[in-house]
């Protein structure tokens, strides 16, 4: 009889995921774009050199200002535009996908691939955010 191995108990020195880090060039325009899908980040956040907000789950989102980045590493440098970093966002049901997704396009930011029925049965749709991330907008298929 073959056993399957227990999940490995996580102890006090078990580093625990808590945060995803995106690095901006604009804190004041990043920030704009990520309240208009709904996430709550202070006015003040704008001009400070990192930002953050909590996420459902306990999970945070945190943006850093490229003088920060650098602050940190004197030798670091912007990655290119559309570097694979992206963050999805679930809309309420599929004609939501749309209205996000021609909203935010509406309003000046990139549409990488306009609302689709995918294979995967949901609606996805991807926004570059101002700093070239991608951002999907998904919903279940009825």
């Amino acid at each position: 009889m073959t056993t399957s191995p227990s999940p490995a108990t996580p102890s006090t020195a078990t580093p625990r995921f808590a945060a995803i880090g995106m690095v901006v060039a604009d804190m004041a325009a990043a920030l704009a774009f990520y309240r208009r899908l709904g996430l709550d980040i202070p006015a003040d956040a704008d001009t400070a050199p990192h930002a953050e907000a909590q996420l459902p789950g306990g999970l945070r989102l945190m943006w850093d200002s490229y003088a920060t980045a650098r602050a940190i590493d004197p030798e670091w440098t912007p990655p290119q535009a559309g570097a694979p970093t992206g963050l999805a966002f679930e809309c309420e049901g599929p004609t939501g996908v749309d209205k996000v997704y021609a909203e935010l396009t509406g309003d000046g930011y990139t549409g990488e691939k306009a609302p689709w029925d995918a294979f995967w049965g949901q609606r996805y749709a991807v926004v570059q955010d101002p700093d070239g991330h991608g951002v999907d907008l998904f919903a279940p298929l009825p």
